[in-house]
C-alpha cells in the first residue's frame, strides 16, 4: 500500500518561510523512478499545481511561486520537499503532495495547512 505522509505546515507571517516534507512509503527503486508534484487548494478555489520534480530532477513551477519556492527530493530517504520563502497571504492553502506511479495508481498525501497571516 502506497502512502504519502506530509508534514511541515503551519502559521507564518508574511515574508516568512516554511519547508514541507512528503515521506513516501514505497520501495526506493519505485520512488526514484517517478515524479513528485505539489498542489495547493485555497478555500473556495480549485486545486492548482504548484511545483513538480521529475525522476531525473528537472523542476517546474507555477509562475506565482517562481523564485520563492524550491522543490527537491531525496531518493535515499524517499522524501520530497517544498521549501517556501517570502511567503504571501495568497499562498495560504492546504498543500498536497502527489505521485502518479504507473499501473499502481495516483496517490495523494493527506494535506497540510499553510496559513500566511500577520
Amino acid at each position: 500500500q502506497v502512502q504519502l505522509v506530509e508534514s511541515g505546515g503551519g502559521l507564518v507571517q508574511p515574508g516568512g518561510s516554511l519547508k514541507l516534507s512528503c515521506a513516501v512509503v514505497i520501495p526506493e527503486i519505485i520512488f526514484r523512478a517517478y515524479a513528485m508534484t505539489w498542489y495547493r487548494q485555497a478555500a473556495g478555489k480549485q486545486r492548482e499545481l504548484v511545483a513538480s520534480i521529475s525522476s531525473g530532477g528537472s523542476t517546474n513551477y507555477v509562475d506565482s511561486v517562481k523564485g520563492r519556492f524550491t522543490i527537491s527530493r531525496d531518493n535515499a530517504k524517499k522524501t520530497g520537499y517544498l521549501e517556501m520563502n517570502s511567503l504571501k497571504p495568497e499562498d495560504t492553502a492546504v498543500y498536497y503532495c502527489n505521485m502518479m506511479i504507473g499501473t499502481l495508481g495516483n496517490y495523494w498525501g493527506q494535506g497540510t495547512q499553510v496559513t500566511v497571516s500577520s
